[in-house]
């Protein structure tokens, strides 16, 4: 028998609640440290997001939304939020902290130490807005319909075919919608195929790069707004994490493609 894949096993459900809703003291509880890069899930909405743009009866997607922050973060400033995730245990645990806003779970010290924790979804955010559902982000069931967010984070380097991916988003963004896309552009063979690979290598003996891919991919459907850096931290136990800077790109879906 194979082992689970790592997004539905209890470590990684553990892992993630914590990076999604754990307090500072339970993510970094050092004086010292990159305290700028805890809360990435709230971030990439709130750092890249245009609410002012937004109608009232805005509708958004987020697609590979693990345990659900960013889709809450996303009801703020949208009448209806659909979060997707190809993990059913992700989504299981998102649609609990849906119904009933806390969750309890334990989070590793050291060895087989472990911290009890609660998930809590903030108080101001009306879940109601909010409905999660398993799904694979390359193969979206036909009846989605159109949206005016789509936010994919830390998502297309863990698809094994992007492309097609991106190459659904002109039928799912409304014009004039946003588009966001963060990741820190980790390739990795053991999720994607090298030859799927969207940068991250030489072509023609110049470097590609997975921003200039997008750029491709998306043009002329959608305008490149804006690009900025977004450092996030991931707690393994008290004394290991993992630092990293997602590229953030915001793009604006035009009337054409």
């Amino acid at each position: 028998m194979h082992p689970p894949p790592y997004y539905e096993t209890d470590r990684a459900i553990a892992e993630y609640l914590l990076f999604h809703y754990g307090r500072v003291e339970e993510v970094l509880p050092y004086d010292f440290g990159p305290h700028h890069s805890l809360e990435y899930p709230v971030r990439c909405v709130a750092e890249c997001l245009e609410p002012e743009a937004l109608a009232k009866s805005a509708r958004a997607l987020d697609l590979g939304c693990a345990v659900g922050r960013s889709t809450f973060e996303l009801a703020r400033h949208c009448q209806h939020v659909l979060g997707i995730d190809y993990s059913s245990r992700f989504i299981a645990v998102a649609q609990h902290l849906r119904d009933q806003g806390v969750l309890t779970y334990a989070y590793p010290v050291e060895g087989d130490l472990m911290q009890p924790a609660s998930a809590v979804v903030p108080g101001d955010i009306d879940r109601s807005r909010v409905a999660f559902e398993h799904g694979d982000a390359q193969s979206l069931r036909p009846d989605l319909g159109t949206f005016d967010v789509v936010l994919m984070a830390n998502l297309i380097d863990r698809l094994r075919e992007p492309l097609r991916l991106l190459e659904r988003l002109p039928a799912l963004v409304q014009p004039g919608g946003q588009l966001i896309i963060t990741s820190p552009y980790t390739w990795l063979e053991e999720y994607t195929p090298k030859s799927c690979w969207l940068g991250g290598f030489e072509r023609d003996g110049h470097a590609a790069t997975t921003l200039q891919a997008l750029e491709r991919a998306l043009e002329p459907a959608f305008e490149l707004v804006a690009t900025r850096n977004l450092p996030f931290l991931i707690r393994e136990h008290a004394r290991k994490f993992q630092w990293s800077v997602a590229e953030g790109s915001v793009w604006r879906r035009s009337g054409k493609g």
